[in-house]
């Protein structure tokens, strides 16, 4: 049975689930996300300095209306990325960045037109192995498990001080310690005083929203009166509660406080992209057994699924990118997408404690910004409203539909291409895919024909008319090259061109990784220029290793791009 991951040292909770099955098709229910825009970046662990550069510079250029950010209290010192999520007072203290930091932070999302959601760890404290060891936080607090001065004692914890031993038993789940993690009473008055003051502060920082951590193990009840308490009663407000089936509790149960995490969407999403048929997905959601759509928040991958295998991460390449691709398109539920680093040890916290001096280096990801994703954002924030409509699919993985009179996308999850002609409900003309940043003309019949890759999509809205900055009749060259990586490597081309780093490896163009182990780079380029290039690998320390060879050759057309295909050559 899939496992979830929790908050400590090496151990993790298994939970139950089980796979909604697949029922009759019915109408899909339209999201009513909060705000016009409703696709959150979750910048996992990523130092506050730097989520404020994020905002500023792709999460509101992209469209997106939120980003979340990891726990920002004071926590329990260590470098693994789980120690965030143990508590030791609510000072903004944690290795994220300080107070001032955060409202530096706040301000720069703001101004980029994007909302900022605090990831709450509420449920409990620090719990060290040694209840009677003194430990110093983050912010220099000294503590021990059950006292945390001046703001709890072990008066204020539930009377069960013994791990969670069944999920079938709802006092054990929601009075006992979820890995020996100091469980807090929020049945008490002054418990839920204290929490709601937290939050509250947040609040006055400009915080938009809260994720609430482990909501599955606090009676609904319990979050709804400190919700009550707060300044805005009203604010943004989605609950962590995994559905485990026969489990004593339900995620439906906190629907009445807010959005709710519908960890199913994701679990699904992963068999039927690893092992059944796209083709199925064309109910996808509500009837497939899911909460309602308009209080449901859905994602790919998240910090605690892709550490266990639950869902798909990155390390799944195409199937990955093409299911963020379905998510942003398909209109059931709230979005968030995953953004975090690489990892081999589950337990390994945050490269450059949190700082991202650069996407794609130092192991940062930044899924976000991969141009299949983020191009996606705005093809979500143009389809808003609109059902679907025009579905088509081949009985297998090649599948397509549309959104209205408004957007339209095509997947390929199949090895080879696509060649098809496409009905859609849009109007006549010229539209970008987004994906592929090349245009597509649909008739006044409202068809066009295409021919998407193996592992690839094409994507149209009516908010992407023309291919803004590849200004009509430039030409270049589509480079594409299959080659493996391990965590910490990247692959770059250089040639003889000044746009191609005049083989200067300092210089050298990163491609990008989203189709992996397919690695691509559109790069614009004199029509008529003929050129050398060769692809290069970098590692985390700036080592270079080129490959073998002699130097590549290639020719940009008198009109368009020149696609390349290629392999690494070891």
């Amino acid at each position: 049975m899939p496992a979830r991951a929790v908050r400590a040292a090496t151990l993790f909770t298994a939970t139950a689930l089980a796979a909604a099955a697949l029922t009759a098709i019915a109408p899909q229910a339209a999201a009513t996300p909060p705000g016009e825009k409703d696709v959150t970046a979750v910048l996992f662990e990523w130092r506050f300095d730097s989520v404020a550069k994020a905002c500023t510079d792709s999460l509101g250029p992209a469209g997106y209306g939120y980003v979340q950010v990891s726990p920002p209290q004071e926590h329990v010192q260590g470098s693994q990325w789980w120690t965030s999520y143990q508590p030791v007072s609510y000072k903004i203290a944690g290795r994220l960045g300080d107070r001032a930091a955060f409202q530096a932070m706040v301000g720069a999302c703001h101004a980029a037109g994007v909302k900022v959601v605090v990831d709450s760890v509420i449920n409990h404290m620090a719990g060290p192995a040694d209840a009677g060891a003194t430990l110093t936080g983050t912010g220099g607090t000294s503590y021990t498990k059950y006292n945390y001065p001046g703001l709890y004692s072990g008066s204020d914890m539930d009377d069960c001080r013994a791990t969670i031993s069944t999920y079938q038993d709802r006092g054990n789940v929601q009075n006992c310690e979820l890995v020996q993690l100091a469980d807090l009473d929020t049945g008490e008055d002054y418990v839920r005083g204290r929490i709601a003051g937290y939050l509250n502060d947040l609040l006055s920082l400009g915080v938009d929203g809260f994720r609430i951590d482990a909501a599955k193990h606090m009676p609904a009840a319990d979050l709804a009166n400190i919700k009550s308490r707060l300044t805005n009663p009203g604010v943004y407000w989605k609950q962590e509660a995994i559905f485990g089936a026969g489990e004593a509790v339900s995620p439906s149960e906190y629907l009445d406080n807010g959005d709710v995490q519908e960890f199913r969407y994701a679990r699904d999403l992963k068999r039927v992209f690893q092992s059944e048929n796209l083709a199925y997905l064309k109910n996808f959601g509500e009837a497939w057994g899911y909460m309602p759509s308009a209080r449901s928040g859905v994602f790919v991958d998240n910090h605690d699924t892709e550490r266990v295998g639950d869902t798909l991460t990155y390390k799944d390449g195409s199937a990955y990118t093409l299911a963020n691709v379905f998510a942003l398109a398909w209109p059931y539920g709230s979005p968030d997408v995953h953004s975090g680093y690489e990892w081999t040890d589950k337990d390994a916290g945050p490269p450059n404690g949190g700082t991202v001096n650069a996407c794609y280096s130092d192991g940062w990801k930044c899924q976000h910004a991969w141009r299949e994703i983020s191009s996606m954002v705005g093809f979500r924030n143009a389809a808003r409203g609109q059902a679907v409509g025009n579905w088509w699919d081949n009985g297998g993985d090649q599948i397509a539909f549309g959104r209205g009179s408004k957007a339209y996308v095509a997947i390929n999850h199949e090895g080879s291409a696509l060649t098809r002609t496409f009905q859609t409900s849009l109007a006549a003309g010229d539209y970008c895919d987004v994906q592929s940043r090349r245009t597509v003309t649909v008739g006044s019949d409202g068809r066009f024909t295409a021919t998407l890759g193996a592992g690839t999509a094409l994507a149209l809205h009516v908010n992407a008319r023309t291919c803004s900055g590849t200004p009509a009749g430039s030409g270049g060259a589509a480079f594409a090259v299959n080659a493996t990586t391990v965590p910490g490597q990247n692959i770059y081309v250089t040639g003889d061109r000044a746009e191609l780093g005049s083989w200067n490896t300092g210089g050298a163009l990163r491609l990008d990784p989203a189709a992996y182990p397919v690695w691509k780079l559109d790069v614009t380029l004199p029509a008529g220029t003929s050129f050398a290039y060769k692809y290069v690998r970098k590692d985390a320390s700036g080592n270079v290793t080129w490959e073998s060879g002699a130097n590549r050759t290639a020719t940009v057309p008198a009109s368009g791009k020149v696609t390349l295909t290629d392999t690494w050559r070891s």
